[in-house]
This record gives C-alpha cells, sequence and structure tokens, in this order.
C-alpha cells in the first residue's frame, strides 16, 4: 500500500546567510501494509508529524522515495498531490480542524463537493456515513454546540466520505478525555476491518499505540520497529 524509502529531510534555522541545516528525518525506510494499522510514536520534535505530512504530500521531502499503491507520489508537483490527496487519503487531526462556520452535515459533505459530486449523491452519502458513526442527532449543529468527542467523529466522518484507501490521523485522540478516548480508537478499529482502510496513526500515547496492528519508533529522526514503552 505505502512504501517508504530511505527518505531525509533537514530544516533550516538561523538568520538568512548564516543558515544551518537540521536534520529532522534521517534514512527512514518503511512499508504500510493494505488494511493495517499503523502507529507511529515518539516524543514531540522527533520527526514524526514531519514524516506524516511528508507521505501526505504536504511537504517535499529532501531525498527518498514515497510509493502508494505503485505511484510514486514523491515526485509530484503541488497540483498533482492535491489531486493525489483528494482522490487516495482522509485526514483526522488533533484539534479536529473543522470550519467553524458550516454545520457538522456541511463538513462532512465538504470533500464530495470539492470531487463535483452531485447535490443527490451527497446528501445520501453523507446521511448514510453520519448515521453510521452516531452523528444523526447533530448534523445541524455547529462545531463550538458540539463536544470533543462529537468533533472528532465529524472530522472522521470528513475524512471517510470520499472512501479513501488511506487515513492518516495526527494525534486523533489528544484533545479528548480517556473515556471519549476509547470510543474514538474503538470506532477507527471497527472503520479498519468493516472497510479495510489503512491507518497510519501518528501519537505519543501508548494506548492509542497499542490498537496498531504494528508500531514504529521515531527517535531523532530515525524510525525502527516496536518499542513504543519506552518512546513516550
Amino acid at each position: 500500500m505505502i512504501s517508504v524509502e530511505d527518505l531525509n529531510h533537514s530544516f533550516k534555522i538561523g538568520k538568512k546567510g548564516k543558515e544551518k541545516r537540521v536534520p529532522v528525518l534521517k534514512r527512514v525506510t518503511f512499508n504500510v501494509q493494505d488494511g493495517e494499522i499503523v502507529s507511529i510514536v515518539g516524543k514531540s520534535g522527533s520527526g514524526k508529524s514531519t514524516l506524516l505530512h511528508i507521505m501526505a504530500g504536504f511537504m517535499h521531502a529532501d531525498s527518498g522515495v514515497i510509493r502508494v499503491n505503485g505511484v510514486e507520489t514523491s515526485s509530484f508537483n503541488e497540483a498533482e498531490n492535491a489531486k493525489f490527496r483528494l482522490d487516495n487519503f482522509g485526514f483526522i487531526f488533533q484539534n479536529f480542524q473543522l470550519m467553524p462556520g458550516l454545520t457538522a452535515f456541511e463538513n462532512v459533505e465538504l470533500p464530495l463537493k470539492l470531487k463535483g459530486v452531485n447535490q443527490t449523491e451527497r446528501q445520501q452519502k453523507v446521511q448514510s456515513l453520519m448515521q453510521h458513526v452516531g452523528l444523526t442527532n447533530v448534523q445541524d449543529h455547529y462545531p463550538n454546540e458540539l463536544s470533543g468527542g462529537q468533533q472528532q467523529r465529524v472530522s472522521i466522518a470528513r475524512a471517510l466520505i470520499t472512501d479513501p484507501p488511506v487515513i492518516f490521523a495526527d494525534e486523533p485522540t489528544g484533545s479528548l478525555d480517556s473515556e471519549t478516548e476509547q470510543d474514538v480508537l474503538l470506532l477507527i478499529q471497527s472503520l479498519n476491518k468493516a472497510r479495510n482502510i489503512t491507518f497510519v496513526i501518528i501519537t505519543h500515547d501508548d494506548e492509542v499505540a497499542r490498537t496498531a496492528d504494528r508500531v514504529y519508533t521515531m527517535r531523532d529522526g530515525e524510525l525502527s520497529e516496536g518499542g513504543m514503552h519506552d518512546a513516550v
């Protein structure tokens, strides 16, 4: 499903003309199989979120190759990345990133509008999905009228609405209490099994990592398999 080969990336720091490059990712190589839940754990600043952003095409690495379903995405330009994301990826964020001026229904519907899906099909798909994730009773509410757990469910529904084969989740339970976290993790697991969706989850939370089929640890820009307990 996803292949990452010898990925390297660094950031510039310092004043212009005196910049230094600080390595963030170092020779990162790993694979994610179709239908897997993979967690990448590590301390803040270890490089795990940078890795996710590069895999998703929001950033370009300094070097290395990324393939998704055999398609080399690391060579895409910005427009190609945007189209590929819309067709292949869904995203779940720690702070939900919902549009405050749109209702829960409209937030979930938005990716379908971007894809040019007609109104009747949009409404049918959104209604069905919101029922599946337990949001029917709040579909006309705005984000500030929803609890944190409800907002994250809207975010998950929005990520799912285009039927993407891959969902990237960046600290998806970081803003939730422990009980709501469990609800969201159970929802992710059930969707993974029911729809065979591949999840790549960035987290510093052992509890989240335990839901994964495989766990990778990021330390100082280097990725290794396993070892979640001493990574956080």
